[in-house]
């Protein structure tokens, strides 16, 4: 029986559909997996009426938005169908080794026309997402990036739960790829994008119900840039950071994710039609308009008050007990060191003093650190260049305790943003044994020395 659109969108399973992009959708599945993803070359509508060769998973972007469940088994069907090998980070979940998609590190490289079966149990809920770690700078950001959401073992519900995956596209204005990394960028910032959009789209409006429990899960799938999440004269409250709920949900002003991180934030939305709220990004002191949300009628319960969300059971390190381990980011500036064939190698950072050498299957570098399985460690970790990096941890979730430029309540999290000339302090337990990557997540920061991994054992 055909349906009405108003029909359509009073059901909660309408409702849903209606608030995300039309273009965001599952991937197919087949009867012994939960998934079939593909790694693939593809085109994608950026720029209205602009097809732009792309590398996408199944083809597309955005890529299709994986659901788990908390505390239960996901199968996940993985095939290359690149030109070159690849693998898939799970980014936040602490997860076997053996899924964790760094190559040579915990699994060998997936060849092209080679399939992978990702099979692990996803132990916290919240906003995740997934991506290559190998030729990162071109696979991340040609479109190889896409949301896993686990939902909480006892569900909180929302009438509208909306991922936004945010990506500043490398392309000119006939939708051809410009360069991704200019060495000069690389040595500072990061090279940026040209192209701003969310879930593929150049400020979009999304449609959400009037006076619905509304969730918006910030993702920040860029290569490099920093974005600053703020609405525009509209009250909100942050409930999870980078896929970990907080205690207590805190009101939203204007808060910073780094590349790789994300941010969850909820409202209640006005009860009359047609209402605009502008969600906003912070460049220095100005915002600027990302996208926007606009109301459409529905017949909800009234909704007075934001919930939490239940807390991920993440181990409580023994602070007293903890041993404290030192990192020194650094900038090596205009350093730029050659091969044994006179040919550039750019090594602009380094952790330690050590810039990350890469690694092949016949040549694994030394630990930054080795730990000892389920003992509490304190990473002291300095920031002394004169950029920010969001510092980022495989394997583990740890808990930010202190910084010298701000206060801190403490928090969990799997990346932290740092300023630069910071200095912070986190703390975690080393539970899950294997070696796990820990570095920047600008892309390019990582390329040019700003890597390394710890060994847990």
């Amino acid at each position: 029986m055909a349906i009405s659109r108003r029909q359509f969108l009073l059901s909660s399973a309408g409702i849903l559909a209606a608030s995300q992009l039309p273009r965001l959708v599952l991937a197919a599945k087949e009867s012994d997996f939960d998934y079939v993803l593909t790694a693939e070359p593809g085109s994608a509508e950026l720029i209205p009426g602009i097809n732009t060769s792309i590398l996408g998973f199944n083809g597309g972007y955005p890529a299709p938005v994986l659901r788990a469940k908390q505390g239960q088994r996901i199968r996940i069907k993985f095939i290359n169908k690149l030109k070159e090998p690849t693998t898939i980070h799970w980014h936040g979940i602490r997860i076997d080794i053996a899924m964790d998609g760094v190559p040579f590190l915990s699994q060998p490289p997936i060849m092209p026309g080679e399939t992978f079966i990702y099979d692990f149990v996803c132990p916290d809920a919240g906003t995740f997402w997934y991506h290559p770690h190998m030729n990162s700078t071109q696979q991340l950001g040609r479109g190889l990036v896409g949301t896993l959401i686990v939902e909480e073992a006892e569900p909180v519900t929302f009438d509208a739960d909306i991922p936004l995956c945010l990506k500043n596209w490398h392309i000119d204005e006939k939708g051809e790829f410009t360069q991704l990394s200019i060495p000069r960028y690389a040595a500072r910032m990061g090279t940026p994008g040209r192209y701003e959009t969310v879930n593929g789209q150049h400020k979009p409006t999304i449609e959400i119900p009037t006076g619905g429990l509304i969730r918006l899960r910030f993702l920040n799938v860029d290569n490099t840039l920093i974005y600053k999440i703020a609405l525009k004269d509209f009250p909100a409250k942050i409930i999870a950071v980078d896929g970990n709920a907080l205690s207590k949900p805190v009101p939203l002003t204007a808060h910073e994710i780094g590349a790789g991180m994300r941010l969850d934030i909820a409202f209640i939305a006005p009860e009359k039609t047609d209402e605009i709220i502008e969600v906003q990004n912070g460049k220095g002191r100005l915002f600027f308009g990302l996208l926007k949300l606009k109301t459409v009628e529905a017949k909800l319960p009234k909704r007075n008050q934001i919930p939490s969300l239940p807390v991920n059971p993440i181990p409580s390190p023994d602070l007293k007990s903890a041993e404290v381990i030192n990192f020194l980011f650094e900038w090596s500036g205009a350093m730029t060191p050659t091969d044994k064939n006179g040919k550039a190698k750019h090594e602009f950072w380094t952790i330690n003093r050590r810039a990350w050498e890469g690694m092949n299957q016949n040549n694994l570098p030394a630990p930054l650190a080795e730990l000892k399985l389920g003992k509490t460690y304190i990473f002291d970790m300095k920031n002394v260049t004169p950029h920010k990096h969001p510092i980022h941890m495989h394997g583990h979730t740890f808990t930010v305790i202190w910084s010298n430029k701000k206060k801190i309540k403490p928090y969990h999290t799997d990346t932290v943003l740092m300023e630069k000339n910071e200095r912070v302090k986190i703390a975690f337990v080393a539970d899950n044994p294997g070696r796990w990557m820990f570095h920047c997540h600008v892309i390019e920061h990582m390329k040019t020395g700003l890597m390394g991994y710890v060994s847990v054992v």
